[in-house]
């Protein structure tokens, strides 16, 4: 064993290529979001009309594939006049939001007003939104490369943060989850109750800004409920610790909404009438459109049959879907001893992407993380990736396609294979995350089985 000044050296070394792998990632995640801003940005250059609409921005938002939402809802929502969004807001009978409305939850809708001060068009509302974005960006990249190392690279250098990080408001979502993860793995010296009561709380935070993490509250339940790591024979569920987590998920969700449903109701409970309403149409990418429309009639009577069908199977496949993640998450408890509450977490989100009748592009950022923390092939992330960039390029070419009256079957294919390609590989990703050990982290001391009195077990 090394001792003395060999030892400190080789300590001294390893920090100091830590360090430069940490500030490369950052460096590389930073040139990834300037060509991400650079791509979406084609659409917000040239002359502006009295809107304040960029003109090219209908022109080519889809024949070179630089749309974002950011840009299109410029107008629409009353950002272009500064409206404080949901106070005075609401929906009408044919789902158009008005009066300051958005359909994003309330952190999310905050962020568009901030990003629009100070922004006379959509070329500003842009560039000051995706100053807002940046850090969170950032922060996700030192994040995954503290819990995961180098892998970090997938989302501080991969092709979706080029295509979505200015699509729309993901990057502090994203942030949320991963830093309760970060909270949960790496601040070991608070213990666990307290921990999952501060992970909870961003995972609230996270619900406020586009829901999906408030999924991930479950499991980290059951991982609380079952003593974390901290494996003690004789020890009984530890409810006390569920329930706080629950509640401080809960108390955050209530004290960040309360002040908008009380201030303008009807613009708050907008934006969940919005979702409600949403059809499984072309824009949506999921395989309700792609696969299950297809076998119903062209007339308005088989629409509204479908959309029927939709509106119960959807929900109920993503329910059934979670309960398997948990009964999965269980199976493996019993097997290892610790409930893997990020694996079944990242299965729940495949679930969701995979049955919900929307399936955005840029919901991608949210799984990438998943692929960075849990040892899945990369061969599999690979194609994963492949079958994203089809459908994140391929359905803008196609919308063009469309409205171009140019043919359209080339196009319609590479949608196709990037909606079914992602639809097969987030099957495998669903039992596979729940299996999946934590990229970098091996098991401590305190993971081996104890006795009550803290002792040693030996395994099996």
């Amino acid at each position: 064993m090394s001792t003395g000044p060999a030892a400190s050296d080789l300590f001294a070394g390893r920090v100091a290529r830590r360090t430069a792998l940490a500030i490369a990632v950052l460096l590389l995640c930073g040139l990834t979001l300037a060509l991400g801003y650079a791509n979406k940005a084609r659409c917000a250059t040239g002359p502006i009309d009295e809107s304040g609409r960029s003109t090219i921005f209908d022109t080519i938002k889809d024949s070179d594939v630089c749309y974002s939402d950011i840009q299109l809802l410029w107008l629409g929502r009353d950002i272009d006049l500064h409206v404080f969004p949901y106070i005075d807001g609401g929906i009408t009978d044919d789902g158009t939001l008005v009066g300051g409305a958005v359909e994003y939850p309330v952190l999310s809708g905050t962020m568009m007003w901030l990003g629009a001060l100070g922004a006379d068009d959509d070329a500003e509302f842009l560039r000051y939104t995706a100053l807002i974005l940046v850090p969170f960006a950032l922060l996700t990249a030192w994040l995954l490369f503290r819990l995961a190392g180098r892998a970090a690279l997938l989302w501080a250098a991969g092709p979706p943060l080029v295509l979505y990080a200015f699509h729309n408001w993901e990057l502090p979502v994203v942030c949320t989850a991963v830093g309760a993860v970060y909270v949960m793995i790496c601040l070991q010296r608070i213990s666990l109750r307290t921990r999952a009561v501060l992970a909870a709380v961003l995972l609230g935070l996270g619900f406020c800004l586009k829901l999906y993490p408030g999924i991930f509250v479950l499991p980290l339940m059951a991982y609380v409920m079952t003593h974390g790591d901290e494996r003690y024979e004789g020890r009984g569920l530890d409810v006390r610790g569920a329930l706080l987590t629950a509640a401080a998920a809960v108390g955050t969700v209530v004290a960040v909404n309360l002040p908008f449903a009380l201030a303008g109701y009807e613009g708050w409970r907008a934006s969940i009438t919005f979702q409600q309403m949403r059809q499984a149409d072309i824009t949506t990418n999921s395989l309700w459109y792609w696969g299950l429309r297809r076998l119903y009639g062209d007339n308005a009577d088989s629409e509204s049959s479908f959309q029927h069908t939709v509106s119960i199977a959807s929900p109920a496949l993503v329910v059934g879907s979670f309960a398997l993640a948990m009964w999965l998450g269980k199976r493996r408890y019993a097997a290892i001893g610790v409930f893997p509450w990020v694996g079944v977490s990242g299965a729940m989100l495949c679930g969701f992407l995979l049955f919900h009748k929307v399936h955005s592009p840029q919901y991608t950022l949210w799984l990438i993380p998943f692929l960075v923390l849990l040892e899945v092939p990369w061969s599999l992330i690979g194609c994963y990736l492949v079958a994203d960039a089809a459908i994140g390029v391929g359905v803008f070419r196609y919308f063009y396609a469309i409205t171009s009256g140019g043919s359209v079957e080339m196009t319609e294919n590479v949608v196709q294979f990037g909606v079914w390609g992602r639809a097969v590989l987030l099957v495998p990703l669903y039992f596979l995350f729940v299996r999946a050990g934590m990229r970098g982290i091996r098991p401590a001391p305190s993971a081996l089985p104890r006795s009550a009195s803290g002792e040693l077990v030996p395994a099996g």
